[in-house]
């Protein structure tokens, strides 16, 4: 390892750096600032780091780039890519043999015939239920007693992925599955700078449905140093709701009205309520969807519980 560089260790051949700027004001100015830190980041290969060539900066603002899980062949097409390019990680080597009965195996060609190819669609969609079934139950215990606040991923999986799975005698693979279909992302120190949690229910423990309209009220001195967040996404997907002005609010929007005692109104649905658009979270009448909050910088009141939320409700 050469003298000078922090190393970040690499499992696998391809990769990508994902550079979070926490703006310090919201609006266009905050968002112009963030962008031109961003762009302090250079990547080049290290052995050309004593005459760096320019590096290559681009908008994706208002690029469409579909990262949900495709559940049909195109799954295992996609699998099929990661194997025959990255290397197997020795947690995942009992999965040689199982997808050689499938066609899928280090330098030879996938290639199923009509009838395999049938049979992995429906494979991949018994999966899609089966995950979804795993992570409705995934909401136990709750983060807020008597709330449908929760972090639907088990203490195992996120143990796992911080210590990559280290303890011989646990390897939560179901557990890790759910994760990756909510979140597409491992986070190996959860609460440490940023901490999540979910609701798909009312409190009536009706799923969230994007044809009615919702309230949530944030009390008054929400415990972070950096900021907070609430966003709407789609129930079925996980990613965010398609056609729809915005995805979520924060305690960074410039426009987001206070009220007097320093609670935040939050709606959600379809149309915003009069009077309450900056404020407003939209839906699609669609579908069903689900609230992800996200605390940056989260302080100790959040953890004791001292402060805390209620459900998210039906507004009539």
């Amino acid at each position: 390892m050469p003298d000078g560089y922090i190393v970040l260790p690499s499992d696998t051949f391809q990769n990508f750096a994902l550079l979070r700027s926490i703006l310090k004001e919201g609006g266009e100015a905050g968002i112009a600032k963030a962008v031109a830190y961003g762009k302090r980041a250079k990547l080049y290969p290290l052995a050309k780091a004593d005459n760096p060539p320019q590096t290559t900066y681009v908008d994706v603002a208002n690029v469409l780039f579909d990262s949900t899980i495709p559940y049909d062949l195109r799954f295992f097409q996609s699998l099929d890519r990661i194997v025959q390019s990255e290397p197997w990680l020795e947690r995942d080597r009992v999965m040689i043999d199982l997808l050689k009965s499938i066609g899928i195996e280090k330098g030879k060609p996938f290639n199923p015939d009509a009838k395999t190819k049938r049979i992995l669609d429906e494979a991949a969609r018994e999966a899609h239920a089966w995950l979804d079934i795993k992570y409705q139950a995934g909401y136990s215990p709750a983060f807020f007693a008597g709330t449908n606040w929760a972090l639907p991923v088990s203490q195992a999986a996120v143990e796992g992925q911080s210590d990559g799975y280290a303890k011989r005698d646990i390897y939560p693979v179901d557990d890790r599955a759910v994760a990756y279909s909510i979140a597409f992302i491992g986070i190996k120190h959860l609460g440490a700078g940023q901490y999540y949690l979910m609701s798909m229910k009312d409190g009536q423990g009706r799923l969230l449905d994007g044809k009615r309209s919702y309230h949530l009220r944030f009390p008054p001195n929400v415990p972070v140093t950096q900021y907070w967040s609430v966003t709407a996404y789609d129930r079925d997907t996980h990613a965010f709701i398609r056609d729809v002005p915005s995805q979520s609010r924060s305690s960074q929007n410039p426009d987001l009205k206070k009220n007097a005692d320093g609670s935040v109104d939050i709606y959600f649905g379809p149309k915003a309520p009069a009077g309450k658009e900056s404020n407003w979270v939209p839906t699609s009448a669609k579908g069903k969807f689900e609230v992800m909050l996200r605390f940056y910088a989260p302080q100790k009141a959040l953890f004791d519980k001292s402060w805390k939320l209620d459900n998210i409700e039906e507004t009539k």
